[in-house]
């Protein structure tokens, strides 16, 4: 039960005898029913009582043990976590070496914190390409930084009817025939750091660098996709109908 927040298995045994039993339970009764060895049960029962969730009394010649009620438990667990989180949040002091590695990360929800952290530090500019339905979940931090004075420009893939208000805001929708394009998202900040992130065997897998030939590549590849977008937005017809245009824009990321 309490393991999952740093709790020992004897701990986490010893807490959910208390906390189902409907009376206080001495030593050698929590032994027989937690399965904790008697020659730990003490060192046990001390750690709980010194952590503030089990309660300890005399009962004539024994002490007997009882758990603090559960929501009371949630509670303070809570409050722990939240003062850890804040500490956390506090304590590490940014600094900058400038970073040239290449970092991947995986995840998917992992990505999407990480680009949303990395929006919320932009100063100056945010570029970023995503399908329709992974951009309505920047969609409001995209607007917020716009109005912070910071230029944002997107492209979106896969639909048009996206309801965000920016500047520069362009849509690519895919041909017919372009069904096995693979998800993409790609972010550049500040022309200084970059995270682009895609599919491999179907999981999520992103790298995130300051190297300034890798900004440099995935910003012109994101004016490439723009350009790609404009194009076939105004001269669709004639180039599908052109069998070598067609075949070379089908090899094309779009």
């Amino acid at each position: 039960m309490l393991q999952r927040f740093g709790y020992s298995q004897y701990e986490s045994k010893v807490y959910e005898t208390l906390a189902t039993s409907e009376q206080a339970m001495d030593a050698t009764t929590i032994v027989k029913y937690s399965g904790v060895p008697k020659a730990k049960i003490y060192e046990v029962l001390s750690r709980l009582a010194e952590k503030g969730i089990i309660l300890d009394a005399i009962s004539g010649k024994k002490r007997t043990y009882a758990a603090l009620p559960i929501q009371v438990v949630i509670d303070k667990l809570t409050r722990e976590f939240e003062q850890d989180i804040t500490e956390l949040r506090t304590s590490v002091v940014r600094r900058n070496y400038g970073d040239d590695q290449v970092w991947s990360l995986k995840s998917q929800s992992s990505i999407a914190a990480y680009c949303k952290e990395m929006i919320a530090g932009a100063q100056q500019s945010i570029v970023v390409s995503m399908w329709a339905d992974e951009f309505a979940g920047y969609a409001d931090n995209l607007e917020l930084k716009e109005q912070e004075g910071v230029q944002v420009e997107a492209l979106v893939i896969g639909t048009d009817s996206v309801n965000v208000k920016l500047s520069k805001l362009h849509f690519l929708t895919p041909a017919e025939g372009t069904a096995h394009m693979e998800r993409f998202t790609l972010v550049v900040i500040d022309g200084k750091q970059v995270l682009c992130a895609g599919m491999e065997d179907g999981s999520w897998q992103a790298i995130r660098t300051q190297a300034q030939p890798f900004v440099k590549f995935f910003t012109e590849f994101f004016y490439h996709d723009v350009a790609l977008a404009k194009i076939s937005l105004k001269y669709v017809d004639e180039l599908l109908q052109d069998d070598e245009m067609r075949s070379l824009l089908m090899r094309l990321r779009y």
